[in-house]
């Protein structure tokens, strides 16, 4: 399955990926059009202004949460952080591009609060919690939802205080951006060996970056052939190496297991 992929991305004019994964299951979710979370017994499904819990082990539907789309226009991904489902939202497509991060309650699925980020770097995608900060994607956008005077080149990684103070920001690289175009990444999450795994809009690719000591620009390691178009991403919190992403056309959740990266791996 992955050769085909690998061999339809190279006749489609772009570079093979330099790795493949190996998908383990699909759990059909009609809610499945934005992202995934997971936490150890559960996998929610992401839409613009719903979240379903799903049981992991199962696929029951065991409850689902519903905002009013005028509050809740754009929910991009999720992630649980402790006992909460941190939440990455904007107001795409309209601008000025204004974002919030949106606290919820994973157990009785009910909002707890929003955090208000305003117009500034782009639109929220995601956002990590690592080593005590907050890490935090804006995209941009070449089309529909962009700002004048701004493409996806402008795709910024933002590192916040816990007040939500802005510590550092760091650019894509270019190997990165040209896979993003037109749109720019949907989700992102930290792997289990620190690197930062990203995805574009909706191509089955997967990019491995680490963050430098010094510099602006994130360094590209790899790119690995997965299983989902795109869209938010999230690691199991159970199994070593699994991410969890989403096939926005066949409305599944999708586990694929992540090839380890060597040490030394870097981009040509």
């Amino acid at each position: 399955m992955f050769a085909a992929l690998a061999g339809a991305l190279a006749l489609a004019g772009a570079a093979a990926p330099l790795l493949t994964s190996e998908e383990l299951r699909r759990v059909p979710a009609p809610e499945a059009t934005q992202g995934v979370a997971v936490d150890a017994a559960h996998v929610y499904a992401v839409a613009n202004s719903t979240i379903a819990k799903y049981d992991k082990t199962t696929g029951e539907r065991l409850a689902a949460w519903s905002g009013d789309p005028a509050t809740f226009p754009h929910l991009n991904s999720c992630g649980v952080v402790g006992a909460e489902l941190v939440c990455a939202s904007s107001n795409y497509p309209k601008t000025p591009m204004t974002s919030t991060v949106e606290v919820f309650d994973p157990a009785r699925m009910v909002h707890l609060r929003s955090i208000p980020l305003g117009h500034g770097h782009g639109s929220l995608t995601w956002v990590e919690r690592r080593d005590g900060f907050w890490w935090a994607c804006f995209a941009n956008y070449d089309g529909r939802g962009g700002e004048p005077g701004r493409d996806h080149s402008f795709t910024t990684l933002v590192k916040y205080d816990d007040a939500w103070r802005e510590a550092r920001t760091w650019r894509f690289p270019e190997t990165v951006l040209a896979r993003f175009a037109p749109s720019s990444s949907s989700g992102g999450a930290f792997g289990p060996d620190g690197r930062l795994y990203v995805t574009g809009h909706d191509r089955p690719e997967l990019y491995v970056l680490t963050i430098p000591d010094d510099g602006e620009v994130l360094v590209h390691v790899a790119t690995v052939a997965v299983p989902m178009e795109g869209q938010a991403i999230a690691w199991d919190a159970l199994q070593a190496g699994v991410l969890w992403g989403i096939s926005r056309a066949g409305r599944q959740l999708v586990a694929t297991r992540v090839p380890a990266i060597a040490s030394d791996r870097e981009t040509p």
